[in-house]
Formats: C-alpha cells, sequence, structure tokens
C-alpha cells in the first residue's frame, strides 16, 4: 500500500448503530483511523469539517440516498473514494452506485473479510494519508487521470493502442477514467480491432495492476467444463479430476478478469456467472463450501448483446451487470488517419520478432493499405504485414492482398462457383443425389471455405458473417475436415 493504515482516515455512515460498531471495530482493528456518522446530514458536516481517504455508506439513510451523498461528493470534486453498501434490491441498486461514480458496492449482510478488501483497495487507489498532504488548501487538485497519478505501467499499455485519432483518443481518455474504480466494463467492438489490448489497459492503469490479469475465451471452452475452470473443482468431482484445482474466478484474485467473447457462454452458465458476480464468491465443483474472490470483471464482445437479450440469447440481469460502463473500440475502417503509425508499430515489433532491421513502409504501398476494405481490421492488417516481412528481399516491402481475398473462378459450366449453384432449376432440374448426406455435406463444405477465405482464414469473422458461435463454426470446421492454409504440411485440420 502507497501508505500505512494508521495514516488513512474513513468515514463509516450507517444509521444502525450495532453495525455501524461492528464496522468501526473491523477498520480499528486494521489500523485505520475512523469516524462514524447516522445521517446523511451528519455525514456531510463531517465531510465539510475534514478530508477523508474513503467514505463507507449505507444506500438508505433516514433523511436520504446513500447516493445523494455520493453525487454531492463528486460535484465539489471531493477526492474520497466511496463505497455504498446496500442490501435493498441490491442489483440494481449496486449498478446505479457504479455508474453514478462509486467505487465500489458491498451487498448486505457484508462479509467482514470481503468488507476488509474492498476497503484496503479503496485507500491504496487514494494513496491513503500522502494523496491528502500532497494538496494544500485552497490549491486544486490535478485529475486523477493525470499520468503522475497512473500507476507506473499504465503509460506503456495505453501506448500499446496505436493511433491518435479523436476515437481513438475518446477510447484513450475512456480507460483512464474507468479503471479507477470497481465497476465491470463491457469492451465492444468488431473482431480484430484490439479489445483484449484495452482490456490490459483497463488492468494496467487501475490500482489492481499489480495483481493478475487472467484472460479466459469463453467461446474456446467446452460446455461441459465451464464450471470447473471458472469456478475450480475438487479432487474426484468428475471423471480425469485427480486433484484440487482452482478456477480462473481464484486465479484472478486481487486483479482482473477478462472474459473474452461473454456472448458465447451458454444461457445455464450466464446464471452461474451472475451469482458469482452479484456476491462476490464462487463455490468449487464438487465443494460444500464458497470462497470470497475480490477481481474486477471485464468483458468483451464483437457481438450485439442488447439485440441478443431481446432475442432470448442473453440474460438480461447479467447484460445490465456486465454493461456499467462501456468502452467502444472502433474498426480501422473508422481510423484510416492511424495507418502510418500504426504501420509502422507493427513493422518495428514484426522486424524485432524476426530479428531483422525494420523496413520502410513505402507512400505507394502506405495509400494502397488506406484504400484496402481491412474488413479484418488490426489483425488483417498484421497479417498482411507479417507477410510481407517473410518476402522481404532487401530492397522495397511489397505488400501482396490477394490471399487476403476470395479468388475469382472463371466461367465454367463444369465447376460453377459455389454461391451459384443451383439447388433447384426449372431449365434443368436437379437430379436427386443418391447420398443426401453427403450431398449436404458438400453444399456446406463450399460455403464454409468460401466465408473463411473472404474473411481471410478468420474463423471469427466468418462464424460473424454466417449467423454462427465460434464454437458452431469450429465444430463444422473440423467435421468437414476444411484445412486452414499451412495446415497441410503438418496434417492437422483446421
Amino acid at each position: 500500500m502507497p501508505s500505512s493504515p494508521a495514516s488513512a482516515q474513513v468515514l463509516v455512515v450507517d444509521d444502525e448503530p450495532d453495525l455501524r460498531t461492528l464496522y468501526e471495530l473491523t477498520l480499528l482493528r486494521e489500523g485505520y483511523r475512523v469516524d462514524a456518522a447516522g445521517s446523511l446530514a451528519e455525514a456531510w458536516a463531517q465531510l465539510e469539517s475534514k478530508k477523508f481517504d474513503a467514505v463507507i455508506t449505507d444506500m438508505r439513510l433516514p433523511d436520504g440516498q446513500g447516493l445523494e451523498l455520493l453525487h454531492r461528493m463528486l460535484a465539489r470534486q471531493r477526492t474520497e473514494r466511496c463505497i455504498v453498501m446496500t442490501a435493498y434490491g441490491s442489483a440494481e441498486n449496486a449498478v446505479e452506485a457504479l455508474k453514478a461514480g462509486a467505487f465500489d458496492y458491498l451487498t448486505k449482510p457484508v462479509d467482514l473479510k470481503q468488507f476488509r478488501t474492498v476497503v484496503a483497495s479503496a485507500i491504496q487507489e487514494t494513496g491513503g494519508a500522502g494523496a491528502r498532504a500532497r494538496t494544500a488548501p485552497g490549491i486544486a487538485k490535478q485529475p486523477l487521470t493525470a499520468a503522475a497519478d497512473r500507476p507506473p505501467n499504465s503509460q506503456l499499455a495505453l501506448e500499446r493502442l496505436v493511433g491518435n485519432s479523436p476515437s481513438m483518443r475518446d477510447v484513450k481518455e475512456r480507460i483512464a477514467k474507468v479503471a479507477r474504480s470497481m465497476a465491470p466494463v463491457l469492451v465492444r467492438g468488431e473482431s480484430g480491432t484490439g479489445k483484449e489490448l484495452v482490456a490490459r489497459a483497463v488492468h494496467a492503469c487501475s490500482h489492481r495492476s499489480e495483481g493478475p490479469f487472467v484472460a479466459v475465451n469463453c467461446s474456446a471452452i467446452p460446455e461441459s467444463l465451464l464450471e470447473a475452470e471458472f469456478f475450480g473443482a475438487k479432487k474426484g468431482s468428475y471423471t480425469g479430476a485427480a486433484a484440487d484445482r482452482e478456477g480462473y474466478f481464484q486465479a484472478a484474485r486481487g486483479g482482473t478478469l477478462f472474459l473474452d467473447e461473454i456472448g458465447d457462454l451458454p444461457l445455464a452458465m450466464q446464471s452461474k456467472l451472475l451469482r458469482a458476480i452479484q456476491e462476490r464468491s464462487v463455490r468449487a465443483l464438487g465443494s460444500t463450501q464458497e470462497d470470497i474472490v475480490d477481481v474486477r470483471i471485464v468483458s468483451a464482445t464483437h457481438r450485439d448483446l442488447a439485440a441478443d437479450v431481446h432475442a432470448g440469447l442473453f440474460r438480461q440481469d447479467l447484460y445490465y451487470r456486465l454493461n456499467v460502463i462501456e468502452i467502444l473500440v472502433p474498426p480501422l475502417r473508422e481510423r484510416r488517419e492511424d495507418l502510418p503509425e500504426l504501420c509502422q508499430a507493427l513493422l518495428t515489433r514484426i522486424a524485432q520478432e524476426s530479428g531483422m532491421p525494420t523496413p520502410v513502409l513505402s507512400q505507394a504501398i502506405c495509400t494502397q493499405l488506406i484504400g484496402h476494405p481491412l474488413t479484418g481490421n488490426v489483425r488483417e492488417l498484421e497479417n498482411l504485414l507479417h507477410r510481407a516481412v517473410a518476402l522481404y528481399d532487401g530492397e522495397e516491402l511489397q505488400v501482396d492482398f490477394a490471399p487476403t481475398q476470395l479468388p475469382v473462378r472463371e466461367a465454367d459450366s463444369s465447376s460453377p462457383a459455389p454461391s451459384s449453384l443451383p439447388l433447384t432449376s426449372a431449365s434443368a432440374p436437379l437430379a436427386l443425389p443418391d447420398d443426401l448426406q453427403a450431398f449436404l455435406d458438400q453444399q456446406e463444405r463450399e460455403i464454409l471455405v468460401r466465408a473463411l477465405h473472404e474473411s481471410g482464414f478468420n474463423r471469427t469473422a466468418a462464424a460473424q458473417r454466417l449467423g454462427l458461435s465460434l464454437r458452431q463454426i469450429r465444430y463444422r470446421i473440423a467435421r468437414l475436415a476444411i484445412a486452414a492454409p499451412g495446415d497441410e504440411a503438418n496434417g492437422d485440420a483446421a
């Protein structure tokens, strides 16, 4: 922690004397200096008279709502981190508090171990009494998003988000703002836009930057293993469980859990995830006890979750839980002015990995790239540059666009294109197949191959185009033995 517990001052606001005393004693044992108030008026009088490091307030008070105190603190640009305790419609109130700017929330009855952890996080984020000492009376404090207030690695994480276009500046500013609270973040954007880089930047800019960052691809886990992977499992809880194992929630304790492709989670797992987020506790498969977990949730998706909610494919309550704060990552076509800088950064990294000097990208090639559709976003651009560096002969760098585009077949009556193959025709009725399943498999295979070619063998983009989940397209690719470029040499199916 940046300052010792003894130097940190906490204000506890609760109208129930017994609970107020319990919270006071718990904090005093931790070494904090504690003041208490039983109403909104008393709390504000305390705040007017001195500065605190953290304020813990009940949601419902005799003379108003705890959110009123929070709104007033934000309006006066108070530096204290506010923790809201709620037992009244906890899910809705907690989300409302986080959106209003609360650092975190606790659900009554409060678990004292979790209580101590959340308060310690809030104190650590403000920097304790040292932060108050640095601000002289009457001098405006610098915004918390200033570089001096961020963790050491935060600037490096933000620099990885290459680009200085207005849309990218907005993304970076939003990251700096949202990083300092515990509010769940939903990162939205097309495939290949860099959603995981945004999630890592949120983690790096937060007070949890020293903790673990655990990234999980929700679409890549078999449905039967989801619960064990997320929450852990006890020895013997399922076939093959030879020892106790931690889940992702336990592995991310004290840090950030990044749930990529959250929209691909089955509904049954969505309800279990919702409970884990609400209760801040998980139960390992085969266990009778719950473990308290202190993690911040950042999720990402290329899907329209609001539309999935209306279609019954995604739980509405989980959607509102995850989407407290949204960061929208722009596609590359909407920030083409960033392409020169982005190409340079990618070429530098690719060249370093290859152990060769960084090639120079000519203005002509740069102009070609700006005119290219780049539907695969940064991932497609990186693919193009990787290939260009691999074929680089030491002279001028050349970018070969052909492999990312679907080859156009010449008109041939004996070999029609898959898209033009008629299932029925008035002039030439299609003969009934001897093997219907083989015929349908061939039709499906041609459609999948075409979609994969057009997306540069980006399976996520191909799945999105065909209205499939990543899990579904992977199953079909394996079943139909469709090979990706380079797989033939290794004998592995895509």
